[in-house]
């Protein structure tokens, strides 16, 4: 038999690796002879420049930038096999898990760091990108990032402004005249799997601002904050972000790249199948077996498990799903091939237990899952 294990991480966990090789451990148990695939993959989140770079045989590069909390971090940029195209993970310059959870503030926390990235990145010759912008702690609607390729954003007093999501209602003018001229000679492929606009009832603040450390009333000032600086670009560059799709993406990142770069949209996990190869392996699977963390309603707007198993289906492929945790709105997602979801969890335990023991956990879960799939096809 011929399964393919194509997890997530499991974030905070394991990463898909190592994901992929404790459920491989379970199949192994169960099967001993069976041919295992293993192609660790990401949505477009953290992890997305790892698959990338190790589907490639490509290398990283270390840069000290600016993290989201005006601190110096060390973070990374990928450079894939052939040579010239960079990813930039966001996560790793400008991430959630870059901020412990008592300082999580996204009214302050900036994308400065990502835009070092680019500039750096750009500084060593490269014109062709992949941006990952999932798992961001920021909520700024980007301005931190163009900022640090030369954007001039201005007060009413001719001033810069600061950094993090409170700055962007002071911005004044947007000054272009210090741009890096060489963003219009490259090309920009935005890895996402988030359509949300950039305000209003399903914008950039009130989905995402509360994971990220906002209240109810920073929720409030963001999206006044994130509307001011929609009219400010609209007004610049003819773009309106109010509601374009994807503009939400990231603290409103995604908006930005779509204003000031020559960028396109795609899945994550579209660009991810892609760059693996997982189509081909696909065509001599027998099963699929893929994971993350948290499997809910949002895992249907295109995240891994979903991108993964609707590649299956096309192959006539049944995908099991291996998950942390199990929330709400699941019921959709078996439309998309997926054969069943299971919670690797196995009894009564801290969240920090299950975390630690994932590996276990999921190498049993996939024990078990493989042995019910055969016993059932041997009735």
């Amino acid at each position: 038999m011929n399964i393919v294990i194509a997890p997530d991480s499991f974030k905070g966990s394991v990463s898909a690796m190592e994901a992929a090789v404790a459920m491989e451990k379970g199949i192994k148990k169960c099967l001993p002879d069976a041919q295992t695939f293993l192609v660790p993959v990401a949505d477009g989140g953290e992890g997305t420049m790892d698959s990338l770079v190790a589907a490639t045989k490509g290398q990283k590069m270390e840069v000290t930038v600016v993290g989201p909390l005006h601190t110096q971090v060390k973070a990374e940029y990928g450079v894939l096999g052939d040579g010239k195209t960079c990813v930039i993970e966001m996560a790793s310059a400008s991430g959630l898990t870059l901020v412990p959870a008592d300082l999580r503030n996204p009214m302050m926390t900036t994308t400065f760091g990502t835009g070092q990235l680019i500039k750096k990145a750009l500084d060593e010759g490269y014109r062709q990108f992949i941006l990952a912008i999932g798992g961001s702690a920021t909520n700024d609607g980007g301005i931190g990032m163009l900022q640090a390729l030369g954007l001039q954003l201005l007060d009413s007093t001719g001033k810069p402004v600061g950094f993090g999501g409170a700055e962007v209602q002071r911005i004044a003018v947007i000054d272009d005249s210090t741009w890096d001229t060489r963003i219009a000679e490259a090309t920009f492929v935005i890895a996402s799997d988030v359509q949300n606009p950039l305000i209003g009832p399903n914008g950039a603040s009130r989905v995402f601002g509360p994971q990220k450390g906002a209240t109810p009333e920073m929720v409030e000032l963001l999206d006044r904050h994130l509307n001011h600086w929609a009219d400010l670009v609209e007004a610049k560059t003819g773009v309106r972000l109010h509601d374009r799709p994807g503009a939400g993406a990231a603290g409103g990142i995604g908006g930005a790249f779509q204003a000031f770069f020559p960028a396109a949209m795609e899945r994550g996990i579209d660009i991810v199948i892609r760059y693996t190869g997982l189509r081909e392996v696909l065509q001599k699977a027998d099963l699929v077996f893929t994971g993350e963390g948290q499997i809910d309603f949002q895992t249907a707007s295109g995240k891994t498990p979903m991108g993964v198993a609707q590649e299956a289906q096309k192959a006539g492929i049944p995908t099991f799903v291996l998950a942390g945790s199990i929330g709400q709105g699941i019921e959709e997602l078996y439309q998309y091939g997926i054969q069943s979801i299971h919670s690797i969890v196995n009894g009564p335990m801290t969240l920090e237990e299950a975390m630690e023991r994932a590996p276990e956990l999921l190498a049993q879960k996939a024990e078990q899952v493989l042995r019910t799939y055969l016993a059932k096809g041997r009735k």
